[in-house]
């Protein structure tokens, strides 16, 4: 009966642990882009009372009307304000967007697997009374993990929620059934 809770924990801890890591990743997002659009929404008021934010900016060719066709010609090419280049009434800002999209790369590839790896190694190092385990298992995960997370600040991020979700996820399922069926 033993080995019949040991392995419904583990398939408990190790396989029903995606979704609620899911759920918590769901969560986080929804509060940082609640955050962000109360930033966003901060700065155009902001914006809106600054009284230095208004620019207005006249055609070149209606600033300097003597100036012949020089001045219809840079015009036509671009428009300056305050010495800076920008784009020409009716084009777009930049012509680099209008190409093809690069493949974006994927951060923290194959963490979905390496989820379940460590949760059932969590469940088991504390059904086998051995809590020491749990530290290798974050170890090796922080090692293998450590050059993409020093690169991006986003997945250390989410490096850290799935870890902890996980681990604790697989540690709860652990302690009941250990408190609860293998007395």
């Amino acid at each position: 009966m033993t080995a019949l809770w040991v392995a419904v924990a583990l398939m408990v801890a190790g396989f029903a642990g995606w979704p609620v890591t899911a759920l918590v990743f769901k969560l986080a997002r929804t509060i940082d882009d609640r955050a962000d659009a109360a930033k966003a929404a901060e700065a155009i008021r902001k914006a809106e009372q600054d009284p230095s934010a208004d620019v207005t900016v006249d055609d070149a060719v209606e600033s300097a009307p003597g100036a012949g066709l020089e001045a219809a010609g840079s015009a036509a090419a671009g428009q300056t304000v305050d010495g800076e280049l920008t784009a020409p009434p009716g084009a777009p800002a930049s012509r680099a967007t209008a190409g093809p999209a690069l493949p974006t790369q994927r951060i923290l590839r194959g963490g979905a697997i390496i989820g379940v790896l460590e949760r059932l190694g969590v469940c088991l190092a504390i059904l086998a009374g051995q809590p020491v385990a749990i530290a290798y298992i974050v170890a090796i995960k922080g090692l293998g993990r450590f050059a993409e997370l020093k690169e991006t600040p986003v997945a250390a991020e989410r490096f850290i929620i799935g870890t902890l979700t996980s681990m604790l996820w697989a540690a709860g399922t652990a302690a009941a059934v250990k408190v609860l069926f293998l007395h």
